[in-house]
């Protein structure tokens, strides 16, 4: 038996898609949030990272700003694609070096995030997205109800 033909899941697939989507970039964003204004516990059990400084608060901006337009689903796959990116630098570039496994160098976060983004980039929004809806709009106005003429 074929599941992923069953009606049930063709019909809950996207909206499914959409909640992970929108879990997903919500809590990314809150990362970047408690980074940069000191919210939710603030950057690293307090305080904020300072502006400009590389990478942290460059990593911060990705966050609250790329995590924000994957829960919205806006622009979803490109921001998706900057989030993964971020994701692997930061385990890369930080966690890597303090031993080989995730588990052992505190980088399952990280790889947790780059990996989830990817995967978001790859399938796209799902339903409910603003860049579906925006679309949508945009063919809505274009369209003006009459049949086209036409050409000779």
């Amino acid at each position: 038996m074929n599941f992923s033909s069953t009606p049930t899941l063709r019909t809950v697939r996207p909206v499914m898609q959409a909640a992970f989507r929108l879990v997903t970039g919500f809590l990314f964003a809150c990362h970047g949030a408690a980074s940069l204004f000191g919210v939710l516990g603030g950057a690293h059990g307090g305080g904020t990272v300072p502006t400009l400084q590389w990478p942290g608060w460059w990593a911060a901006v990705i966050e609250l700003v790329g995590g924000t337009l994957v829960a919205l689903g806006l622009f979803t796959r490109t921001a998706a694609v900057v989030c993964s990116g971020s994701m692997a630098y930061a385990y890369f570039s930080v966690h890597q070096s303090n031993a080989l496994f995730p588990i052992d160098n505190g980088g399952e976060p990280a790889v947790m995030f780059c990996w989830t983004f990817l995967l978001i980039a790859c399938l796209g929004p799902g339903a409910y997205a603003a860049e579906t809806l925006l679309k949508r709009g945009a063919t809505a106005e274009a369209d003006d109800g009459m049949a086209p003429v036409p050409t000779p």
